[in-house]
């Protein structure tokens, strides 16, 4: 995985006195990665919901036939 290097201003005396300065650095990347992590988890449940909805469903029907529509007119335009 590519790192990149951040600088983040925190409250210095609760890490001062819970994490070792060896140690912050994971620390951080550890809190960011579970926050990502659970909006990714949230994400693909929102997905997961607007998939089963019936209107989504039609929704998405016509824009499927719409794409397909406009394939086949490039396609006449060769």
């Amino acid at each position: 995985m590519a790192a990149i290097k951040m600088t983040f201003n925190l409250p210095e005396q609760q890490l001062q006195r819970r994490i070792s300065p060896r140690k912050r650095s994971k620390f951080v990347a550890s809190a960011l990665n579970k926050v990502f992590s659970a909006h990714d988890r949230d994400l693909a449940e929102a997905c997961r919901v607007a998939n089963k909805d019936p209107d989504v469903c039609a929704l998405e029907k016509e824009f499927d036939a719409i794409t397909l529509r406009s394939a086949d007119a490039a396609c006449d335009w060769l």
